[in-house]
């Protein structure tokens, strides 16, 4: 890949690292392709998932220059590289695995969308965000459902109208982001993430994931409150969950934990 990079560990704790530093991890259609493949690559076999990149700045979003030559393209080659971007997103954002995204420098407009589809994001002090499509002309279409999800529509009627940056503090305070840290601390902070992830059973994750996109903005009604007990009743009764129930009981940790050192 060209502008990424995996890498696995023992763990089975996978990677991504953006490396187009040059450009500030600017995306174009290979970025977004190569990122699309990697999560495919890795669906299903990573226990947990960090994004992360080389360099001064996390993700600057799409890269003018290319979006710039979307003028020379078919209107149908315009709809592919939308498309392209919106499967992107959607690959990360039903990842099974928990994702994590590493945060330094900025994370502008599709980056600040990268940020939104992980499920935990952590944060240098000094790390700043923008939704910054307006001041382009344009509109955060494809990465909407997951801002929205993650800052709330009152939130997004201020920085989707005023594409202005804010900084980590204003992110952690709307929820785009969980946690900041000193930039010396970020890689130790995201370790401790991943360790207490790799503490809980791989299956309830990928089920509790699918719970919260089930679950939210669904009417609490009977049917809802009987479909939940039996989904709680038919995990409750499988092999993951009985391990993890043994393994509270008699005082050790379940086979899914790593060994400790």
């Amino acid at each position: 890949m060209k502008y990424l990079s995996i890498e696995n560990d023992k763990r089975e704790v996978a990677t991504i690292t953006f490396n187009r530093p040059e450009a500030f991890n600017a995306m174009n259609r290979q970025f977004m392709d190569e990122l699309l493949a990697a999560l495919q690559e890795l669906s299903g076999t990573a226990r947990v998932l960090v994004l992360t990149a080389n360099g001064k700045h996390f993700c600057a979003g799409a890269d003018v220059n290319w979006m710039r030559d979307s003028v020379k393209l078919t209107e149908q080659e315009n709809q592919d590289d939308a498309h392209a971007l919106a499967d992107m997103l959607f690959a990360l954002n039903t990842f099974p695995s928990p994702t994590v995204a590493k945060i330094q420098g900025v994370a502008l407009g599709g980056g600040t969308g990268i940020v939104s589809c992980c499920d935990i994001a952590i944060a240098t002090e000094d790390a700043r965000f923008a939704l910054s499509e307006a001041r382009l002309g344009l509109i955060p279409a494809t990465i909407s459902p997951y801002v929205l999800a993650a800052i709330s529509s009152r939130a997004a009627r201020r920085y989707f109208l005023t594409a202005e940056q804010f900084t980590a503090a204003q992110a952690l305070h709307i929820g785009l982001i969980h946690e900041t840290c000193a930039s010396d601390q970020l890689s130790d902070r995201v370790e401790k993430i991943v360790n207490e992830c790799l503490l809980s059973g791989p299956q309830a994750q990928t089920a509790a994931k699918q719970l919260i996109a089930d679950v939210t903005g669904a009417k609490n009604d009977v049917a809802l409150r009987q479909q939940l007990a039996s989904r709680l009743a038919s995990v409750r009764a499988g092999q993951e969950a009985q391990e993890g129930l043994s393994a509270f009981l008699e005082k050790r940790q379940p086979n899914w934990a790593p060994d400790r050192p």
